[in-house]
């Protein structure tokens, strides 16, 4: 099972997260500016996050964040607290790190559309699957815990 979970990770996240922009800067160099630093750190805080979803779906929900082998219990703790697609948001979080870092125009548009891309696939894909999936534990879930972010001042 950790094997499965492990090449999940990097077939799904990674090549999304990494391979493809990489194939993108692959003859660009960093630009010497404080931004870089900015991107850099929204690379590193990002794929921890993405670290710790996968890991609480193998953990926690006994699968992994693959679709052919997608957890068997709903994951309800850690980030998924805060958010419902936390490990989106640390892939969004990485692509924009690499955009920063290079300051490439090509990043950017790969970011914004990648993330307008995982909206869609989570409306139209994932939500109507989840809902059938585990009906009333699910409805519970979004009632509770925003698509996105909870954005609470108290």
């Amino acid at each position: 099972m950790a094997g499965r979970a492990l090449l999940a990770f990097l077939i799904c996240p990674g090549i999304v997260a990494y391979g493809l922009p990489g194939l993108l800067i692959w003859s660009s160099t960093l630009r010497e500016s404080s931004i870089r630093f900015l991107g850099m750190g929204a690379v590193v805080f990002g794929s921890g996050l993405l670290l710790w979803c996968s890991w609480a779906f193998y953990m926690v929900g006994r699968g992994t964040l693959a679709p052919w082998a997608p957890p068997q219990v709903l994951v309800r703790n850690g980030l998924y607290r805060f958010s419902r697609n936390p490990m989106y948001l640390a892939v969004a979080l990485v692509l924009f790190g690499w955009a920063a870092c290079f300051q490439s125009l090509g990043l950017i548009l790969y970011a914004i559309s990648g993330t307008i891309a995982f909206h869609l696939r989570i409306v139209f894909g994932e939500e109507p699957w989840l809902a059938k999936r585990y009906g009333l534990e699910w409805a519970s879930y979004c009632a509770s815990v925003p698509r996105w972010l909870k954005w609470q001042l108290k």
